[in-house]
Formats: structure tokens, C-alpha cells, sequence
């Protein structure tokens, strides 16, 4: 513990039930957060409420808090014990087998992560204050220390920001690079004038796929708060595990889980449910943040031509430009989403690994991986559908 901070007290709870919300609120949601609703007590809460993350699910909390000596919460992080490498988004199944197979035991490991989730953002929430930067430094050389004193292999951020990718890199963690896809909004006024935006082709394809929807007879909308009913969510479970089983094997999300949501946060909800005959067909769940729409889970019962384009990419678009938000995250994977006005980016993740000599293998690939993912999304980037300077829009 650094010697100018004497009172900086460092510990791990089970449960967030022991950690008042307006003071894990004001760490999460310090500026560089976006207002993201994934960070916040209420839904790190829900998720243990019904039982979507605990013994069941390998996802075991194990909040890490730093506390001043009056108890006021200065630094905490979403930690996770695991013995899998599910429901991570980054992959590090490779990494657990040749460590296996040198005779190592990589579960458990330790995971910093909004569990189930791929949205980018701090991992470190830290109260705004002169000892911020003193309070990161500390909390993540103790999450070293705690791997270590108990046998544990690993410890990952994953989806970190920028800042907290360089904070650990900066402590000797090793730094790893993904991609995404991302909308962002330049000041459009309505939906046509994003596909004006477009080359014309690519304009033209996106108009055929929503006409197709409608075509198919099928009423699609965005419900947020008091707009979205039991039926609703009865609705959208059902397609949240038909994907899910068949995606994953077994979904983690409770049906417990989505009532809490729309009870706690329905004001954060962007619920759009496509309907055939008043009959509800498929949906897509999203969460919005003070400037970002983050998409999260679809699914559907019936197969509709151009319904997944719509529901989960196209009224995410609309919605974030008559809100005006600024930003649309469609979450992991998915290169058909570059034509759908959705562009790479770069994501971040910190690794540390106790084993001194798997560590540098492990560092000579990801010296080798970043340069090249970092390649791909400047080669991705020829694939954007916007027109090019000197074209016309109609």
C-alpha cells in the first residue's frame, strides 16, 4: 500500500447487498462511464437476485471495494471467480489447454467483467477525487495479489476502456486487442438522413430489407418503460431461450432476471417486439446509456426474411436518432453489420497470469495478435458503406 495513503482499506464481498447503491453508483458511473446501465448496483444486483450469476452458473461475485477509513467507497470492480471461459466474449480457450497440458490448472481463474456482456467501458470504478489515480494503481496490483495467494492462474479485464487498458499495461499486465462494430450518429435528424449518408447501393439494400419486413405483414416497434408489459417479457423469454439453447446450450439469463429488469430499470429498457397478426414473432433487448444504445440479445419464433436486420441493427439506428444518442453498440462478432452502417473498432482486455513462464508465451502471442487485429480493422474499414466525398446523394 502506497505510503501516502494510510486509511486505503482493500477487500472482497460476496454479494452486493453489502454494498450501499448510491456509493457503488458513484464510483461506476464517474465520468468516462457514458452513463453506462450495465455498471450501475441495480443491475450487477439483478443478476445475482435471480440467481443468473452464482454457484449455478460458475459465475461466483467477488467484488473487490476500496474504502477510505470512514467506510466511503472509493474504487470497486465487478470481479467473478470462474471455472469455465463462458459467456466471456474473449477467447481464452486455447490459453487454458496449453497451460493444462504443460501440467498447470487454469480454473479457477478470475474474471473483471460485466458478466454475459461485451460492452466496453471501465472495469475499474473509481469515485472522482485526488486519490483516484492512487486508488486504481493499489486495486489492481491487489487483484495480482489475490491470484496469487490462492493458487489462482489468472486474473482478465475484459472489455475495459482505453484508460483502464493502459492502467493495467502500465502495472505489467498484458494487453490484448478484439473488435466491434459500432454506429455512430453524425448528427442526423431521421432515418433518411442516415441512408443519404450511404452509397447509393448500399442505400437501396437497406431500404429492400425493411420493405421486405413490411411485405411480410409484420408490425415492428421500439417500447421503453411503462410501454412494456408482462406479455411482453413472457414474449421475449421465449425468444431469448429458443436462440439461446440453441446458440449456447444453456442460456444464463432466469426468466427471474428479466422481470427484475423491468422492474427496477424499465426506464433503461429498449424493448423491440415484431409482431405478425398482433402475434408476437422475435424481438431484440437493449439497454440505454446517458449517450449509447446498447444492443444485447434477439431471437424469434418464426422465421421472417430481413426481421434480425430489423429489429436488432435498423430500429436501433431510428430510436438513437430520434433520441438523440450518439452511439449504437450491436455487441460482439458480426461483419455483415459493416453494411448496415455498423464500423469496426477496437476493444480491450488485461491479463494477468502468475505463472512466470506461461505469462511469456503468452506475451509473445498477443505481441504478435494485436498488430495484426489492429490490421484487419484498418482493412475492414474499405468496406464502409458511406459515400466517399465527391459522390452524390439523390
Amino acid at each position: 500500500m502506497p505510503d501516502d495513503t494510510p486509511t486505503l482499506g482493500l477487500r472482497v464481498v460476496e454479494s452486493l447487498a453489502a454494498v450501499d447503491a448510491t456509493q457503488w453508483d458513484a464510483c461506476a458511473l464517474a465520468p468516462g462511464a457514458a452513463g453506462s446501465p450495465f455498471l450501475t448496483h441495480r443491475f450487477l444486483k439483478a443478476l445475482e437476485d435471480s440467481k443468473s450469476v452464482g454457484r449455478r452458473s460458475g459465475w461466483q461475485p467477488q467484488y473487490l471495494l476500496a474504502e477510505s477509513a470512514d467506510g466511503t467507497l472509493l474504487g470497486a470492480a465487478p470481479l467473478y471467480l470462474k471455472g469455465h471461459s463462458q459467456g466471456e466474449y474473449v477467447f481464452d480457450h486455447g490459453w487454458a489447454q496449453a497451460f493444462e497440458r504443460a501440467g498447470g490448472r487454469y480454473y479457477p481463474k478470475l474474471q473483471i467483467a460485466i458478466p454475459f456482456t461485451p460492452v466496453p467501458g471501465p472495469r475499474l470504478f473509481i469515485r472522482p477525487g485526488p486519490l483516484a489515480d492512487v486508488v486504481r494503481d493499489a486495486m489492481i496490483d491487489m487483484l495480482a495479489k489475490i491470484a496469487k495467494d490462492n493458487g489462482i492462474s489468472s486474473v482478465h479485464a475484459t472489455f475495459c476502456s482505453e484508460a483502464d487498458w493502459k492502467r493495467f499495461g502500465a502495472r505489467g499486465w498484458l494487453q490484448r486487442m478484439g473488435q466491434q462494430y459500432h454506429w455512430h450518429n453524425a448528427g442526423y435528424r431521421t432515418f433518411d438522413d442516415f441512408l443519404a449518408a450511404l452509397a447509393s447501393r448500399k442505400r437501396k439494400a437497406i431500404r429492400k430489407e425493411r420493405e421486405a419486413v413490411r411485405r411480410e405483414g409484420l408490425a415492428v416497434r421500439a417500447l421503453t418503460g411503462a410501454d412494456i408489459k408482462p406479455r411482453h417479457w413472457d414474449a421475449f423469454f421465449a425468444f431469448y431461450m429458443d436462440t439461446g439453447g440453441r446458440k449456447w446450450g444453456s442460456p444464463y439469463l432466469t426468466r427471474a432476471f428479466f422481470d427484475i429488469l423491468g422492474g427496477t430499470m424499465a426506464d433503461k429498457v429498449v424493448l423491440v417486439m415484431a409482431e405478425a397478426e398482433g402475434r408476437p414473432v422475435g424481438g431484440a433487448l437493449n439497454l440505454r446509456g446517458d449517450d449509447t444504445l446498447y444492443g444485447r440479445y434477439w431471437g424469434c419464433l418464426e422465421s421472417h426474411a430481413f426481421l434480425h436486420f430489423e429489429a436488432c441493427y435498423y430500429q436501433a439506428i431510428d430510436f438513437a436518432i430520434t433520441h438523440g444518442l450518439r452511439h449504437v453498440e450491436a455487441g460482439a462478432q458480426g461483419d455483415h453489420k459493416i453494411q448496415r452502417g455498423y464500423l469496426p473498432v477496437p476493444t480491450y482486455s488485461a491479463h494477468w497470469i502468475v505463472d512466470a513462464g506461461f505469462r511469456r508465451a503468452v506475451d509473445d502471442y498477443l505481441k504478435r495478435e494485436r498488430p495484426a487485429v489492429a490490421q484487419e480493422i484498418e482493412n475492414l474499414q474499405q468496406y464502409s458503406p458511406f459515400r466517399k466525398e465527391n459522390e452524390r446523394s439523390p
